[in-house]
């Protein structure tokens, strides 16, 4: 791989099959180079249909590097998470002979990660996968830490496989381009991670929440920096969720269900924030998390643009949604909370009323 310019920040993920995430503006250009490194001769770019003529660009470089890329178009958003697409990538990918040398690469936002990593897990059992994120999401959640996945009548991601790209170039430039609206999404799950894990990142938003929000500025970048490290040291530590990578679901249990009530017409971020918002107070109802805390997250998250409240008198259709969670055991609820500023736990069963006293707060 071409060594990165100096102000490009390399993460390497330690995990068993370490990799590494290029940040800085710029990096897509070393996707041929990366590609060529793996030794590949033939890749299926995986994009969504906004970032076409984006992805064009990156087709002709693959082939001026000697690389055989053949574009394969997805449905926007949670629609390109279906089987029928990734039967189609099948398609495509026998078609072109694409072999366990060669890569899948996805170019877009994090359904498009999930997908394309899904295709990669699945084809010959196994083929390598590079992701180019294009969205504040995709750059801070799906592309680093190999979970793949579509979605199905039962749920959101409940098939899917671990697997871990062989790189992840996270070009800051293409932010410039993208809409305020999915910035302020993206930004749920770096909030996230300074509950969870950097305290630095709540203090850097609460400083002053424009420049958090601003693309072309040093505070942002930061942020992902720091959103990306945290998650890289959680993976390294349990790619497959056994324990301590629970920890990065806080916010989503109650968010996933929002997303599929909402038929995910709602953006994932919309969805976490009030996830968030509830595993505060559900933390607060129980007595393990202090009102400041608590308090927090709703200034935080407000502050930057994020939704704090749902509607009111939906809960037991929520809670349903909830058991069939990844995370449930045997149909028993299980939170992730927290019992002090970046100190992570877990709530297992909670009782209805404290249930209903935090959604109280949600649905207020």
């Amino acid at each position: 791989m071409d060594i990165p310019a100096p102000a490009t920040v390399r993460i390497d993920v330690a995990t068993e099959h370490p990799y590494p995430v290029l940040i800085g503006r710029g990096v897509r250009d070393l996707l041929p180079s990366t590609v060529r490194d793996l030794g590949a001769s033939t890749a299926v770019l995986v994009h969504q249909p906004a970032l076409a003529d984006v992805a064009e660009e990156v087709r002709t470089a693959l082939a001026e590097a000697g690389v055989d890329a053949h574009r394969v178009e997805i449905p926007d958003a949670e629609e390109g998470k279906a089987l029928a697409v990734a039967g189609f990538c099948w398609e495509v990918c026998g078609r072109v002979g694409l072999t366990r040398q060669d890569v899948v690469i996805s170019l877009g936002g994090g359904a498009a990660t999930d997908l394309a990593g899904f295709v990669a897990a699945t084809w010959m059992r196994g083929v390598r996968v590079v992701h180019v994120p294009t969205t504040l999401l995709a750059m801070v959640d799906a592309a680093v830490g190999g979970k793949t996945g579509i979605n199905t009548a039962a749920g959101k991601n409940l098939v899917g496989a671990f697997h871990e790209p062989s790189a992840v170039l996270v070009d800051l430039a293409t932010l410039d381009t993208l809409p305020a609206a999915e910035i302020v999404a993206g930004s749920a799950e770096i909030i996230k991670t300074g509950f969870i894990a950097d305290p630095v990142i709540l203090d850097l938003i609460e400083a002053d929440p424009a420049l958090g929000l601003d693309p072309s500025g040093p505070v942002l970048a930061e942020l992902i920096e720091r959103s990306i490290r945290v998650k890289a040291d959680v993976v390294a530590a349990d790619l497959r969720e056994s324990s301590l990578r629970e920890i990065l679901n806080y916010g989503h249990t109650l968010g996933h269900a929002v997303e599929r009530r909402e038929a995910y017409r709602w953006r994932h971020g919309s969805a976490v924030s009030v996830g968030l918002v509830f595993a505060a107070e559900l933390a607060r109802a129980a007595g393990r998390l202090d009102d400041a805390t608590a308090d927090r997250h709703r200034a935080v998250l407000a502050s930057v643009g994020l939704p704090v409240s749902y509607e009111a008198g939906v809960l037991p259709e929520l809670v349903e949604t909830m058991r069939g969670d990844k995370k449930s055991r045997a149909g028993m609820l299980r939170f992730v909370v927290l019992d002090g500023l970046a100190q992570p736990g877990r709530l297992e069963g909670p009782d209805p009323e404290l249930l209903e006293r935090a959604y109280a707060v949600v649905g207020a």
